[in-house]
């Protein structure tokens, strides 16, 4: 499997395994099925309310001794109501009891929105008055203490992310972003690439089963390019996006709990796509966002898509 390198030498299996929207009940069966066909590469977050239940997966898999812990990766991320230089890592500590891990191996900002937990529901905080910098001091703090191998940041744009880099001790490592053929993310993938900061794709199939999908939402999987690329190799199309992004030396996490899925989306490590291929791939951008960042809009509130993507 095609493998990211960090700088100390640490590697994460390019492919994972997504977690979000996987239901409860059915996730921790779907990590045990991942596992045991081959996935090294687990990417969780606290808000997807499905940790417990991974964590007694992680378990039972350790007990049985069909993989030892440090051949694992583990990701996981600090939601909105938990920023602040002394939130973090009691977020992170709640994290690794749900798990049952003592560390993690990447541990990230899930949004550069933070939210006031006190009070229900949520209500948003400007960054001007809770910064990116001060969550950020807690995240290196987790990461000398070794509760998490690297430290990253999730859904940050080119202009946050040098913000940041302006005033770090330890530079994030990571960041996983919405990418696919329709969303490339070039400008993003080139700035991450000279900084040393890696790229993660979630939502990388394009949702095609996602209920809570644009209405007018293109099909990604459907795509006559990425069809005809799929008949040429003798693949399936979700085959050829997740084989896309690992060309491009990106990291798709694709979620699903069937297992049938769940080894075929495996199997996109072995696709080999020609240059003809990704140039192809390449033209389908058109910088469509499946999850657009609507949801943290609201009527006074101090984010807006412009300053949330900074576009």
């Amino acid at each position: 499997m095609k493998k990211l390198i960090f700088k100390n030498g640490d590697t994460m299996p390019a492919l994972g395994l997504g977690t979000w929207q996987a239901p409860r009940g059915e996730v921790g069966q779907a990590v045990r099925e991942a596992i045991r066909c081959g996935y090294r590469h687990i990417d969780c977050a606290a808000i997807y309310g499905n940790e417990m239940e991974i964590g007694e997966a992680l378990h039972a898999t350790f007990e049985a001794g069909e993989v030892r812990r440090e051949e694992l990766w583990i990701t996981s991320k600090l939601w909105n109501t938990r920023h602040g230089h002394a939130n973090v890592r009691p977020a992170l500590e709640k994290t690794l009891a749900d798990l049952q891990l003592g560390y993690l191996d990447l541990y990230l900002i899930h949004w550069p929105v933070v939210q006031d937990g006190s009070t229900q529901p949520p209500s948003f905080v400007p960054l001007e008055q809770q910064p990116i910098a001060d969550t950020w001091l807690g995240m290196e703090d987790c990461l000398e203490a070794g509760l998490t191998r690297h430290i990253g940041v999730s859904n940050f744009s080119i202009k946050k992310l040098a913000k940041l880099l302006e005033t770090t001790r330890h530079h994030p490592e990571m960041n996983q972003v919405e990418m696919h053929p329709l969303l490339a993310q070039n400008e993003l993938v080139a700035f991450c690439g000279a900084e040393k900061i890696h790229v993660t794709a979630y939502t990388p199939l394009g949702r095609p089963a996602a209920a809570d999908r644009p209405a007018n939402a293109p099909e990604l999987l459907n795509n006559p390019v990425v069809t005809a690329i799929a008949e040429q190799r003798n693949c399936t199309p979700a085959q050829v996006v997740l084989a896309w992004a690992m060309e491009r030396g990106t990291s798709p996490i694709p979620k699903s709990v069937t297992p049938k899925r769940i080894q075929e989306n495996l199997a996109s490590q072995n696709v080999a796509l020609t240059t003809a291929d990704m140039t192809a791939l390449n033209g389908l951008d058109r910088h469509f966002r499946y999850v657009d960042g609507t949801f943290w809009v609201v009527p006074g509130g101090p984010y807006t898509l412009e300053n949330l993507w900074d576009e």
